[in-house]
């Protein structure tokens, strides 16, 4: 199976489980009000789009975008989406608009810093994509609810950013190990 593949479908793994995981809060050390385990997996998927856009560039990384898009929110929508239940169905449709917008973000801006140093592009375009997809998603699944969205929000904005740091190190090491396709392609 070819990167473009796995990287396709562990985007889209990571949808189903972060959409999952969001309703959920940690009930340890008093996080209840503060944290969902959807903060622990969403964050990775920037690391998946930056690691496509090194790998392969823009276009492509908006079709492994695409593609994580509709098996996420296709099977988000048939296995944890309750329709009885609104903030369910909000859920689902703040994760895929926040997804969608934040992805092409990020995608966007990688692209322009991807010449730069080779920390920048990944860490530029994770901090500023997870902060539009934090407040589109909480405002668009909770807004209005008895959830403490904003709290919610900010917890989880603060996981994001400390995991798309950590996540620096697996991106250096990879990218050492990926052929730039975006090079062969020019030649």
């Amino acid at each position: 199976m070819s990167l473009f593949y796995k990287l396709s479908i562990t985007m889209g793994l990571l949808v189903i489980a972060s959409n999952y995981l969001v309703q959920f809060p940690v009930s340890y050390y008093g996080l209840e009000e503060v944290l969902t385990y959807g903060a622990f997996t969403y964050p990775i998927t920037f690391f998946i789009t930056d690691l496509s856009n090194r790998a392969y560039g823009k276009v492509v990384a908006r079709k492994v975008v695409y593609i994580g898009f509709v098996i996420g929110i296709l099977l988000t929508l048939f296995i944890s989406t309750n329709f009885s239940d609104i903030i369910s169905i909000r859920i689902a449709i703040g994760s895929g608009l926040a997804f969608f917008i934040a992805h092409n973000i990020d995608i966007k801006i990688f692209d322009s810093l991807r010449k730069l140093h080779w920390a920048i592009a990944p860490l530029s375009s994770s901090v500023i994509g997870s902060i539009i997809d934090t407040f589109l998603f909480f405002s668009i699944a909770f807004y209005g609810t008895e959830v403490p969205w904003v709290t919610l929000a900010l917890g989880d904005l603060t996981v994001k950013l400390i995991i798309a740091l950590l996540m620096l190190i697996p991106f250096r090491f990879l990218i050492k190990r990926i052929k730039d396709f975006t090079q062969e392609a020019s030649n």
